[in-house]
């Protein structure tokens, strides 16, 4: 019952948030020859305050508020994810419900899907056919990039009030996907059928999905939370061979720690993760890091990714989730490089490759 509730509310919430112009409308053209990296910015829950900033690693400068900017209206209320297809940028505007595909020389708004109750990621299958993770519904839903509209969901097997999904990594014909909030289990789904054909339990809260070089896939499971009503455990990397769908191999952290970020480089031979400070490790490593490749220094690491083409890694610091976060780049060698300045939390990164 109190998930139900939390999800009326939430909807309730979206509609109250996103606070759509009028403003001042600017003109960008970002240069297309250089690789960008752009860095999704959060925001706080309820306040509709989400930004999205633009980062040039060759000239080393950043453009906040891009997406406001220059379309005129915020983006909205807590921003989850981003990724390109089709020469478009796609951004995932969870507590908005709403996903954008935006220009990326341009920052503009191009098409607009909305009817999603919490819409986290977007994993593109072809042209016409893209799944759609949600938070507060169990089902992951179907849509028709080409026309912006939702098709058909995937019914997972569990319930509204526990029933969540996550990242998605594709091997195949086969799309995996983690189930975080009060979840405990990868799914399998079959792209032909559009329906799940196995699930593996991996550990309390599995936060995040990656595959490696040999396309294995790895977990983090952050092990839930002290008081939890879902139980709380330590937290741990997990392998999975993505052809048995079983686990290879469990790395558990200290008790109490709670591990996050994870993300791949080097052509996925390397994982990267953020556990206070940064760790780093390869594919075939036995055992984990004693010591973190970054320290924190003090700041929060909140995020986390690798420029794949030079291995530098970028983390973005929330500082105290309430004012302009930093992004930090830093060397594959763990030396800093740069630093700028990003909106409210940056919590997720998506590159553009240059043309």
């Amino acid at each position: 019952m109190k998930r139900h509730l939390l999800l009326l509310f939430t909807l309730l919430a979206a509609a109250s948030c996103m606070k759509y112009g009028p403003r001042e409308e600017e003109q960008f053209a970002a240069d297309l020859s250089h690789r960008g990296l752009f860095v999704l910015c959060e925001g706080n829950y309820m306040y509709g305050n989400a930004s999205l900033t633009y980062y040039d690693p060759e000239s080393k400068s950043a453009e906040n508020e891009i997406f406001a900017r220059s379309n005129a209206f915020p983006l909205g209320d807590v921003a989850q994810s981003m990724t390109i297809f089709d020469g478009l940028c796609w951004v995932v505007v969870n507590n908005s419900g709403v996903i954008f595909a935006i220009d990326p020389s341009t920052f503009r708004e191009v098409r607009r899907i909305t009817g999603f109750t919490s819409p986290r990621y977007i994993h593109f299958i072809d042209s016409h056919k893209a799944y759609v993770t949600q938070i507060w519904d169990p089902r992951i839903y179907i849509v028709d990039p080409s026309e912006c509209r939702i098709t058909g969901y995937i019914e997972t097997g569990m319930d509204f009030e526990t029933g969540s999904t996550e990242m998605m990594v594709q091997i195949g014909d086969y799309v995996y996907v983690n189930c975080w909030s009060y979840q405990n289990r990868i799914l399998k789904i079959d792209t032909r059928t559009d329906s799940v054909t196995q699930q593996l339990v991996v550990g309390i809260q599995p936060s995040s999905l990656v595959k490696d070089c040999n396309d294995k896939l790895w977990t983090i499971t952050d092990g839930g939370y002290e008081g939890s009503p879902y139980g709380y455990e330590r937290a741990t990397l997990v392998k999975i061979d993505a052809e048995s769908f079983a686990i290879e191999k469990t790395f558990y952290f200290e008790f109490g720690k709670t591990p996050r970020g994870l993300a791949t480089g080097d052509g996925g031979r390397t994982l990267y993760w953020i556990n206070d400070g940064v760790y780093k490790m390869q594919a075939e490593d036995e055992n984990l890091p004693a010591i973190p490749l970054v320290e924190p220094k003090g700041t929060i690491f909140y995020s986390l990714t690798i420029d794949p083409w030079n291995g530098d890694i970028y983390i973005g610091d929330a500082i105290d989730y309430t004012q302009n976060g930093v992004v930090m780049r830093y060397s594959a060698e763990g030396n800093l490089l740069d630093t700028f300045g990003a909106g409210i939390n940056p919590g997720n990164f998506c590159w553009r490759a240059a043309q």
